[in-house]
């Protein structure tokens, strides 16, 4: 199926390759920052980016204010067929060129109808492994498969997918805009009435069960029993919002742990913060961690899924095992119980902290900035594209 340019007002041609960003949801979390992210820095001169998303929201306003055309349709794990259907009345009629999925519910419905439609299909699996219903999609529709950790990776292949047909492309954080200097530390201290000399620890994540926001509020029990003196910012909004603030009533530490709510500008957050503490039970490469090293903010983080490839333990933070795997190398114990003494070892040195600081910055620098996650993402639809043209090519000869 060969490319048509497409004609623009005035009769002018764009001649971008168009990319339709399909997501399996629209609030503001990791996976969207990510497609923010990704669509910033893809080079503007040769992709043009427009999404699907399964509902209106703050995060679809936020993508319109930016210039992006987006569109609204159920997505589901068994797909409707009216989604399908739009997916390829848009590449017929706006010149899509390339879907890009992300979650399996987004994956499936892309990936029928790039099937459907001759349109390469691409999806980037957020999570630390695969599931049976994103492995068969993969291998029934030979969509192309991203993931970002070493660790899915692996599975890939050992399930039978096609290597030629997955990519590693680990996460990347936008350098520009995450850095020690972005705010000045007082700025969000004195939101929560934190002093510039108070200790304040962090957890920035979305409060569902999986990123783990209950354990860093036993950790920070745990510390405030021996550190009196320390305090905690829960930065982010969820599920489990309530029953997290309740919690923290009940143990009268009101005012040593601050619920501070979704942040909108959380590059402004960071730069307060002494430590962070991740504490999920399931993530592969989290933006959070890789937005505080960033930011020259040390972590001490449960080292599961694609945690362990990020922090550098003993360099740029420390890394401990969990309840069920303690296999991390690690002093301390296991699970949110081996954070909190991690925590406090590395509060009480604050020679220690600087150095990681330091260390995190640089190490997110070399290794994990969004231009280098879009270079990748970019040849990978190149590749995709000119597989295509070829084929196309092959089937025009007489």
């Amino acid at each position: 199926m060969a490319r048509t340019p497409r004609v623009l007002p005035g009769g002018q041609t764009d001649e971008r390759t168009h990319v339709l960003e399909v997501l399996g949801n629209a609030i503001v979390g990791g996976m969207e920052n990510y497609v923010r992210n990704l669509a910033a820095n893809l080079p503007s001169n040769e992709f043009k980016v427009s999404l699907l998303c399964p509902f209106e929201s703050p995060y679809t306003a936020l993508l319109r204010s930016e210039g992006r055309d987006v569109y609204i349709a159920p997505l589901r794990d068994d797909p409707p067929w009216k989604t399908i259907e739009l997916i390829c009345t848009l590449v017929r009629e706006t010149g899509v060129d390339l879907l890009h999925a992300h979650l399996m519910n987004a994956h499936t419905v892309a990936a029928i109808a790039g099937r459907l439609s001759g349109t390469p299909t691409v999806a980037t699996l957020h999570g630390m492994s695969l599931h049976a219903q994103e492995i068969s999609v993969a291998r029934t529709t030979g969509s192309h498969t991203i993931v970002v950790c070493r660790e899915a990776w692996s599975q890939a292949l050992a399930v039978g997918l096609a290597p030629e047909l997955v990519s590693l492309v680990p996460n990347g954080v936008d350098l520009a805009k995450f850095h020690p200097m972005s705010a000045e530390p007082a700025e969000f201290r004195q939101t929560i009435n934190v002093a510039p000399t108070d200790i304040l620890v962090g957890f920035v994540g979305r409060l569902a069960w999986e990123k783990g926001p209950d354990k860093f509020i036993k950790a920070a029990e745990f510390i405030l029993q021996r550190r009196p003196d320390v305090h905690f910012a829960m930065v982010g909004t969820g599920l489990m919002e309530k029953d997290l603030a309740a919690t923290v009533r009940r143990a009268g530490l009101e005012s040593r742990i601050h619920m501070v709510g979704l942040a909108r500008e959380p590059h402004r957050i960071y730069p307060a913060l002494d430590l962070l503490l991740h504490t999920s039970r399931a993530d592969a490469m989290p933006l959070t961690i890789l937005e505080a090293m960033a930011s020259g903010v040390p972590v001490v983080a449960i080292g599961i899924g694609g945690v362990p490839e990020i922090v550098a333990t003993g360099e740029t933070g420390v890394l401990v095992g969990t309840t069920e795997w303690p296999g991390i190398v690690s002093e301390y114990p296991g699970d949110w119980e081996g954070v909190a003494l991690a925590a406090i070892s590395l509060l009480s040195n604050p020679a220690r902290l600087k150095s990681m600081s330091g260390a995190s910055v640089r190490r997110a620098q070399a290794s994990f900035d969004i231009q280098q996650s879009a270079t990748m993402t970019s040849h990978i639809f190149r590749q995709l594209l000119g597989a295509r043209a070829d084929k196309a090519r092959l089937h025009s000869v007489p």
